[in-house]
């Protein structure tokens, strides 16, 4: 069981990897668009760099079910804790939204509103941390 556990924390850092940069893309694209930059290399690299972090997510995803299932249902520091990782992939959907913007060419927001939101994961992540190794209730 600990080499799944491995596994998982393996994949989740890579799927965090993936969630940490991509917003900061964005926030290359708007503010090279802005200064009237080529960015269509930076549409590619959203592209690719999104594939990779979903097969990640899936992976950790999978190995995390596994988890959960060889271990039990057991604790209300879990349901935080799923509760957030669902959290975890609105964000990574949401992601998926604006780089299909991308795409097409334009994002709808500032520079500094893709920073902030870059900040998102970070809090998410601190809390399914906390949650799974301090398991407070």
């Amino acid at each position: 069981m600990l080499w799944l556990k491995a596994v998982h924390i393996l994949f989740v850092m890579s799927w965090m990897a993936g969630i940490f940069y991509l917003p900061r893309i964005f926030v290359h694209f708007v503010e090279g668009k802005e200064a009237g930059q080529d960015v269509s290399r930076l549409v590619i690299m959203a592209r690719k760099l999104y594939s990779f972090m979903s097969i990640m997510m899936l992976i950790a995803l999978g190995t995390g079910i596994w988890l959960w299932i060889a271990y039990g249902f057991a604790g209300g520091w879990l349901h935080v804790k799923l509760l957030f990782v669902a959290l975890m992939m609105v964000y990574h959907f949401w992601c998926q939204k604006r780089m299909l913007e991308m795409k097409k060419g334009h994002l709808d927001h500032s520079g500094l509103f893709y920073r902030w939101m870059n900040e998102l994961p970070l809090i998410l992540l601190s809390v399914i941390l906390v949650m799974v190794v301090v398991k407070p209730f």
